[in-house]
């Protein structure tokens, strides 16, 4: 099958070297990203909704809230480089048409966690909340 590859390839005539072994070797297959993405997705949501029903407990629900949501929205961007691959999700959510939003959503998702943890302000939580939402959406 590894000959098949290479043929249609185009790498038939030369031998593979060491990186390309490794490279190979690491791959994911193609069930095993939809797997992995799916896995990733399906956390990313129960986190949200786990963050949905936590909000209305008193007190501290707001602030378990934006940990969840914030936990949900990382697993969901997670979920999407077992599709696309690491590498090629850094380069598409970094290119010109889609940096502002990348650095606003990436933003939001580290003030979310740090009004919840350091600064202890529910309010400005749910307002990164907000805005995490619409960075995603965007």
């Amino acid at each position: 099958m590894d000959k098949l590859k290479r043929v249609l390839s185009g790498r038939d005539a030369e031998e593979p070297s060491g990186l390309a072994e490794v490279i190979d070797a690491t791959s994911l297959g193609w069930g095993t990203r939809v797997k992995g993405f799916i896995a990733c997705f399906a956390i990313g949501c129960l986190c949200s909704i786990l963050g949905s029903c936590l909000l209305w407990i008193p007190k501290k629900g707001l602030v378990l809230f934006a940990v969840f949501y914030t936990l949900g929205n990382i697993a969901s961007i997670g979920s999407t480089m077992f599709l696309m691959g690491p590498m090629k999700q850094l380069k598409r959510m970094f290119e010109p048409t889609r940096l502002i939003a990348t650095i606003v959503m990436l933003l939001c998702l580290i003030l979310t966690l740090c009004s919840a943890f350091w600064w202890r302000k529910a309010g400005l939580a749910l307002l990164f909340c907000i805005l995490q939402f619409f960075a995603m959406a965007w």
